[in-house]
């Protein structure tokens, strides 16, 4: 006989209330700026600044892109959706790192288009507006600093507004250094330099939403852990079937089939069970079903 108990996890709303003012903050400061660049862009001639700002209007969209996979996170399931729209925040994670992997090739082939072909800085305005960009995007990145940890689609907009931080840092010294000493190569030494960092930071974000996106395991969960738990629950002989995936940036799902032939306790074996998984690895949504029998699978992750 086999039964399948389930127990569900909070909603993603609160999380969405935690973030929803930290994105709008970011995405308002964030637009002004793009459009302090363009006016100061046109009025400069610097097709630097011009390009800078085309640059941070992809953020916003960046930073949009992931606040609507929050937002669509914390909707209800339907008929249709039985797990809800969770698994958008994972795809928009994951298309932030795209994003921004393109962005630091962008930054990298315009560097060492560079070398051959310096270009001149735009004088005092370019500097003062990076600086404006400085203050900005590293208030925003504040914003983002402490959920960032935890959730790979806020990672994503930290990472964003990091990699903005240090380019306006970078354009910051490498004009001070160039108005002062006419050494032009400074700028695509420093553009490098920054764009490597980015690449470093960016590739982590890729592999774990890449490998969230095909439902492995979350990296902070470890299987045979799990396993170990789950076989020393009273009753329990063994266990099979083990699936863990996530269905969100932030919420973890399980299934399992656990082998116990007396059928006394079920109830609080589950609710132990539940409690565990949901305490000790962070596990939201759990089925679990129930054996009486050895059924002779070979392994715990299914036949």
């Amino acid at each position: 006989m086999h039964n399948h108990s389930h127990s569900h996890g909070h909603s993603h709303a609160d999380h969405f209330d935690t973030h929803n003012r930290a994105f709008a903050i970011a995405v308002v400061l964030n637009l002004g700026f793009v459009i302090i660049e363009a006016v100061y862009g046109v009025l400069s001639g610097s097709l630097a600044l011009l390009a800078d700002a085309g640059h941070n209007l992809s953020d916003v969209l960046g930073l949009v892109m992931a606040w609507v996979a929050s937002w669509l996170a914390s909707r209800k399931a339907t008929d249709r959706n039985t797990y809800g729209l969770k698994k958008t925040t994972i795809l928009a994670a994951l298309f932030n790192a795209l994003f921004l992997i393109a962005a630091v090739g962008g930054i990298a082939w315009e560097a060492i288009r560079r070398f051959n072909e310096p270009a001149e800085v735009a004088g005092l305005t370019i500097i003062i507006v990076a600086s404006i960009g400085v203050l900005i995007n590293g208030v925003t990145m504040l914003l983002f600093l402490k959920g960032q940890e935890g959730d790979l689609n806020i990672r994503g907009a930290f990472l964003h507004m990091a990699a903005d931080t240090l380019v306006s840092v970078g354009v910051v010294i490498a004009g001070v250094v160039i108005l002062f000493t006419d050494v032009l190569w400074i700028d695509p030494v420093v553009s490098l330099v920054i764009a490597a960092v980015i690449f470093i930071g960016t590739w982590r974000l890729l592999k774990d939403s890449l490998s969230l996106a095909v439902d492995a395991v979350p990296k902070s969960i470890n299987p045979a852990e799990v396993l170990e738990k789950l076989q020393a629950l009273p009753g329990v002989e063994s266990a099979h079937h083990l699936h863990i995936w996530a269905l969100s940036t932030t919420e973890n799902a399980l299934t399992v089939h656990l082998i116990k032939p007396d059928s006394a306790d079920d109830d609080q074996v589950i609710e132990q069970a539940t409690h565990m998984l949901n305490h000790d690895f962070n596990i939201q949504h759990v089925t679990i079903q129930w054996e009486r029998a050895v059924t002779g699978c070979p392994n715990a992750s299914g036949c």
